[in-house]
């Protein structure tokens, strides 16, 4: 991709100025941003997908009883019927389970893979929505059939409305809005409010975006980093040859506390211990991902492609693939950082590999991490 071509997907922005302009700091409305857009499925199939144990859907209804959620999965009988107002399915992660999905979702690998989520789409009855609401994350609006009106604004109040199952702004106060019609498209940035009403029936589908707090990353991180710590033969275990009597049994030693903060230091001594144990659980697939792995050794001979279920990245020193990491270096490093970022080799780069690595990409193959073109 070239970053400094002015794309009609960013209202004649280049994917380089929209990031310095608009991400994470103003909206922007394209009209037309992808003319000609149809939704990835027709309604029929979103609603058989929405039944699917594998896949993660949601239903908002909203009527004379208030707000109700229900979460999936979704037999046809639970949806209302179509000429019911106010009602809203959505379904997550369709780049996952459609290839029409996910090449929508690819063309906004301008940001970064470790960012990039995944792709919902939501389907309305007339007057149906999710009520005005924040998102903690950037999202990419796009109208794919028929026509949402959306109102925006400031948060400066973030109170919500009690005992609701969604959380609905009690006081929204919007500052625009816009009719979107298939091919438009809003983007909006963390924390900005936000309202989308159906006007009729309509699809409309929304890129999200990772955005995990320290919390979060601290929890995962020291969790994968725990799981690699296998006791030595003939580590030091904790000692208190020097430990007096005590009239204070309730009190936890300073020594103790010294030495636990000494075994989290060393566990952490290594620096590219955080960094692979990040690539690891950026790469890991979703809960609800199962590959289609072959009962046959794989020996790839021309080209490849990943699956659009596996989650590739790399950073100065590793490979990550699914969870895993790998360490390489010289050309084949070039290669599998090639790989990550176009999701594909050629026969010609598959030939540049070595042996270790086609075995590799062979094994990655029988796992269903790749398939051989």
């Amino acid at each position: 991709m070239d970053l400094n071509l002015a794309l009609p997907l960013l209202g004649g922005l280049s994917p380089q100025q929209f990031m310095r302009r608009h991400w994470q700091k103003k909206p922007l409305l394209v009209r037309q941003a992808l003319p000609g857009v149809t939704a990835p499925l027709p309604r029929p199939e979103l609603f058989a997908l929405a039944a699917s144990d594998a896949v993660e859907s949601r239903l908002v209804v909203h009527g004379a009883r208030g707000w109700t959620l229900r979460h999936g999965p979704l037999p046809r009988r639970a949806l209302p019927p179509l000429s019911q107002a106010g009602w809203t399915l959505l379904v997550q992660g369709l780049d996952l389970h459609l290839q029409s999905a996910h090449e929508l979702l690819a063309r906004f690998r301008f940001v970064p893979d470790a960012r990039l989520d995944d792709l919902m789409l939501s389907y309305a009855s007339d007057g149906g929505g999710v009520g005005p609401h924040l998102d903690s994350y950037d999202v990419f609006l796009i109208q794919v059939q028929g026509k949402r009106r959306w109102r925006i604004g400031r948060a400066g109040d973030r109170t919500l409305v009690d005992g609701l199952p969604l959380k609905i702004l009690r006081h929204f106060q919007p500052e625009q809005e816009w009719l979107l019609e298939p091919g438009d498209m809003l983007y909006l940035p963390p924390l900005w409010a936000h309202d989308g009403v159906a006007v009729g029936e309509c699809m409309t589908a929304s890129v999200g975006f990772r955005a995990p707090g320290p919390a979060e990353l601290a929890r995962e991180l020291l969790s994968r980093l725990a799981q690699d710590l296998e006791p030595a033969g003939r580590e030091r275990l904790y000692g208190d040859a020097g430990q007096d009597a005590t009239s204070a049994p309730g009190a936890i030693p300073p020594a103790l506390q010294a030495f636990a903060t000494q075994a989290l230091q060393a566990a952490l001594r290594d620096p590219q211990v955080l960094d692979r144990c990040l690539g690891e659980w950026l790469t890991e697939p979703k809960a609800r991902v199962w590959f289609d792995a072959l009962l046959r050794h794989t020996t790839l001979t021309g080209g490849l492609v990943l699956d659009r279920r596996t989650r590739m990245m790399y950073d100065k020193r590793h490979v990550f693939i699914n969870g895993e990491s790998f360490r390489a270096g010289g050309r084949d490093a070039r290669l599998l950082r090639q790989l990550s970022d176009r999701r594909s080799l050629t026969a010609a780069d598959v030939a540049g590999l070595s042996a270790d690595a086609r075995a590799t990409l062979d094994d990655w193959a029988d796992a269903g991490w790749l398939q051989g073109v």
